[in-house]
């Protein structure tokens, strides 16, 4: 019976890991999907990132009970996984609670402590399913999450509480079954949480016990495999890619934006005709901005793979404050969904024909771009080193410099600039004319 019960799990744990592999390997060939940018300068400040905005969620910590909340959240999610080891082991080999004699009596602290961030955890998710769904915190129900994406997060936080109550069900069945003598169960001390409970199995068969605990048992790690591979089609897909996220983050200040080398140059040359005649003519011109998935940086696409969804980005947004129909988080949603929607067509047909659609406009709208003010506040608050600026960006130089699409207003600067070297239209010597006057 034991050599059976092994058997299904590992075949469960083999199935588990190779569907989490392929759509994990699908995801990483959308990320690459994106232009190369090479992004491995200063490694120290790198690191700096990971430790203080993956490890330690610093920019969460700007609201104090949120943050101290999503830490348990997290701190529960990274830590048990410890347990999650020994289950894993015992389910391969057929043992039971694998590292309690090698550990002797830090073992039931070190399950002690489990415990308390399992209950932590259960506390956690039901406070934000209320925020969710009873109070109604408005950067969590605008309508870029209507359908699937507010789904998903209740699903996940449902998930976690219903995952950590199996766990503490199959603790209390096991000390009962200790308390017993039951063979198979070997006696480990009281735990902190589960302990207190026992009482409650006090009149249950001992056979009734095993089936509790051994079914919670499986109910726990298979609803662990099923999280595994639900990650990948999930915003929670953050608690693996917010590490590298935060390690590839642009260390560049948030003002300055990207130019391109090759229009530096020509307005060099516009500002100083007589180099001109020793320039070579150019041969490879570069395309301007971004129209599709491909146009953006396999950076970009990360971040977009990153996103959590919580809408801080939205929120801090000037544009969206005021009612415009800019949403920094629909960016990096659609982005997302678009790289998806590229990949499926890649893995369906080996290579990626035109489709008739394009990030631009049949995802994300001219309106939306044109409302950005370029404030990189999307940018300040995002606790996960996310840049929806940057995109914008792309986008924006894709409709003014390769279709030379803009606003009427935009159209009349950029002739001022190119005229008269200002914004203003007034020649530069108008401009002295002031000063002159002063000195008169």
């Amino acid at each position: 019976m034991h050599i059976i019960q092994e058997l299904l799990f590992v075949i469960a744990f083999g199935v588990a890991v190779y569907l989490f592999y392929r759509k994990a390997s699908q995801i990483r060939q959308n990320i690459l999907l994106g232009r190369d940018v090479s992004l491995n300068d200063e490694p120290a400040a790198r690191w700096q990132n990971v430790l203080l905005l993956a490890f330690g969620q610093k920019k969460m910590f700007r609201n104090p009970l949120v943050a101290v909340l999503h830490f348990f959240v997290y701190a529960g999610f990274v830590i048990i996984n410890v347990e999650i080891l020994e289950i894993i082991l015992d389910g391969i080999f057929g043992k039971h609670r694998l590292f309690a004699p090698l550990l002797g009596g830090l073992y039931p602290v070190l399950i002690g402590c489990f415990e308390i961030l399992a209950a932590l955890v259960m506390i956690g998710c039901a406070i934000f399913l209320v925020r969710r769904n009873v109070v109604r915190v408005k950067r969590l129900n605008q309508h870029e999450l209507d359908g699937w994406p507010r789904s998903d997060a209740n699903y996940i936080l449902l998930t976690e509480i219903v995952l950590m109550l199996l766990f503490l069900t199959m603790n209390t069945a096991d000390q009962a079954l200790q308390l017993h003598g039951h063979e198979h169960y070997i006696n480990t001390g009281s735990f902190w949480v589960s302990g207190n409970f026992v009482s409650l199995f006090s009149g249950l068969s001992d056979s009734t016990l095993v089936a509790i605990e051994r079914g919670c048992w499986w109910l726990h790690i298979l609803g662990i495999l099923a999280f595994l591979n639900y990650l990948p089609y999930s915003k929670h897909l953050h608690i693996i890619l917010a590490f590298p996220n935060a390690y590839y983050a642009d260390l560049r200040p948030k003002g300055k934006m990207e130019n391109m080398p090759a229009v530096q140059k020509e307005v060099q040359l516009m500002l100083q005709p007589e180099l001109a005649a020793n320039e070579a003519p150019a041969t490879d011109i570069p395309k301007f901005g971004a129209k599709d998935v491909p146009d953006l940086t396999w950076k970009n696409l990360l971040d977009a793979y990153s996103c959590t969804e919580c809408g801080r980005c939205t929120a801090a947004c000037p544009a969206n404050i005021t009612g415009k129909k800019l949403s920094p988080r629909k960016i990096m949603m659609d982005t997302r969904d678009r790289a998806e929607e590229i990949g499926l067509q890649i893995a369906k047909n080996g290579s990626f024909s035109e489709d008739g659609k394009t990030l631009l406009r049949d995802y994300i709208s001219e309106e939306e771009l044109r409302a950005c003010t370029s404030c990189n506040a999307c940018v300040q608050e995002c606790p996960v080193s996310i840049n929806p600026l940057h995109i914008i960006l792309q986008l924006r130089r894709q409709l003014v410099m390769e279709e030379s699409n803009a606003p009427q207003e935009w159209n009349m600067m950029f002739s001022n600039i190119e005229n008269n070297m200002a914004p203003w239209k007034m020649s530069p010597d108008d401009r002295d004319k002031w000063a002159v006057e002063m000195n008169g």
